[in-house]
């Protein structure tokens, strides 16, 4: 079946990244129940079409020749005709085999028609935060997109029904470099988050209104307290990395950075909103709620794969830059800055099959840091003698809450990110250095919280 302009009117906006609008269901047809569609942006301010196929080789691909080659041993990615197939493709191939099946979904595509595309950048436009409607509009141009879950709901029949609490949150990078191609001057990434340091500069630019409380190290710490911490903190400031959902309607949190500090009123609406399904007073429901959602994030494990999946960036982005240039087959520029460094020729003189090696994991690790974990929360019904999935208890009320856990927005980088990756690590190592050099009176600075890498 073909998606046409008729059926726009049964999707309704969910939220965005920088590359893909989500839209959930709100009409009757089977296919659809309980499903979101994800489809392709396209930048305004990008003049070449992202959906024009190269051909190397032979080979007809929606990649470019050097991604080709960086993924010449999956025959599935570099067959990709157009970005849909890929996304699908590498989830399948690539992401489900180090993550495993159980928390991912490749999805399927549909087709949809130009005019459906062109009726749903109008709806959703309004519902859009003003900076995203500026960046990019919905690619008109494809003709197929993603179906996935909506992780927002709990299927039909696993549980016994009554309203469903979702919590989505981007993790970010949970460890610290170790890699010897660090240099001198940015040892302070050895002792503090990339998270955190990010946002200072995010602060300096007016892309914060304050510096959140959050870090990625207490989530991945493998610390009940500490989950417990960060939680917490999330739901302080949420930003873009903390939201939540009733029955897949959002009700905190917003669709980017500047959302602030939860104010008082809205904290009062949460509070009001969890009535019936945190069976606790007045002024403590909010407070329950994060408990079981840190129980589930410390309960499932589920960081551990992830973390795993991170660290297959080895040589950081100071040494991978290197292998990247020998990739796409350029004389590196940085080494001609620097002037000649053993350290850094040891990595040019690497054969191509390490290089792509490097590069490659680099690539899928980029992907693990910058996806979302969404867990979803029932009620489980005192009747309910065979449950069919996880779940955690919260103590003070006697109540028992079945949840699920998956991975969203796990898309294939484009290689020529790297270069921008390089630009922005430099950018923010030397800010908030600068910073911290101005605030300790050139004193050295140190983080004293233990790394967990």
């Amino acid at each position: 079946m073909i998606l046409e302009e008729k059926d726009a009117s049964d999707w309704i906006y969910r939220g965005e990244g920088g590359a893909n609008l989500v839209l959930a269901y709100t009409g009757s047809s089977p296919l659809f129940v309980g499903k979101v569609i994800r489809i392709q942006k396209a930048p305004k301010n990008d003049k070449a079409n992202k959906s024009v196929i190269v051909s190397a080789n032979g080979v007809v691909s929606v990649l470019t020749s050097d991604e080709q080659l960086l993924w010449r041993d999956n025959k599935e990615l570099i067959s990709s005709t157009n970005k849909e197939v890929l996304e699908q493709r590498y989830v399948k191939h690539v992401i489900i085999p180090l993550m495993g099946p159980k928390h991912v979904d490749a999805g399927v595509r549909v087709s949809v028609s130009k005019e459906f595309l062109q009726a749903v950048d109008k709806k959703v436009t309004k519902q859009r935060p003003p900076w995203r409607v500026n960046a990019a509009n919905v690619d008109t141009s494809h003709d197929s997109a993603l179906i996935l879950n909506d992780h927002s709901l709990f299927p039909q029949g696993i549980s016994s029904g009554g309203d469903c609490f979702s919590v989505e949150i981007k993790p970010k990078c949970g460890f610290l470099p170790t890699s010897r191609f660090l240099s001198e001057e940015n040892m302070l990434k050895t002792s503090v988050s990339r998270f955190k340091m990010h946002q200072i500069l995010k602060l300096e630019y007016n892309e914060i209104s304050e510096v959140s409380g959050y870090d990625p190290l207490d989530l991945f710490s493998g610390s009940k307290d500490r989950v417990s911490e960060a939680i917490k903190a999330l739901y302080s400031i949420p930003q873009n990395n903390f939201r939540v959902f009733l029955n897949g309607s959002l009700i905190l949190g917003g669709s980017g950075e500047s959302t602030g500090r939860t104010s008082p009123e809205i904290a009062y609406t949460f509070e009001d909103a969890l009535k019936g399904f945190i069976q606790s007073d007045d002024g403590l429901r909010t407070k329950c709620f994060l408990e079981i959602v840190s129980d589930a994030v410390y309960s499932s494990g589920v960081l551990d794969k992830l973390l795993e999946v991170q660290k297959l960036d080895k040589l950081d982005i100071e040494g991978a830059i290197h292998s990247y240039y020998n990739v796409i087959n350029q004389p590196c520029p940085l080494c001609k800055e620097i002037g000649p460094s053993e350290k850094y020729a040891s990595l040019h003189a690497l054969p191509l099959d390490e290089n792509l090696k490097i590069v490659k994991e680099y690539m899928i690790a980029a992907t693990a840091k910058d996806c979302s974990l969404m867990i979803s929360f029932q009620s489980r019904n005192a009747l309910d003698s065979t449950p069919s999935c996880d779940a955690v208890c919260l103590n003070s009320t006697s109540q028992t809450f079945d949840y699920k856990v998956h991975f969203i927005d796990l898309s294939l980088k484009p290689l020529k990110r790297m270069e921008a990756y390089y630009k922005l690590d430099k950018k923010i190592i030397s800010f908030y250095t600068r910073k911290q050099k101005v605030k300790n009176g050139e004193e050295q600075f140190s983080d004293p919280k233990p790394s967990n890498s």
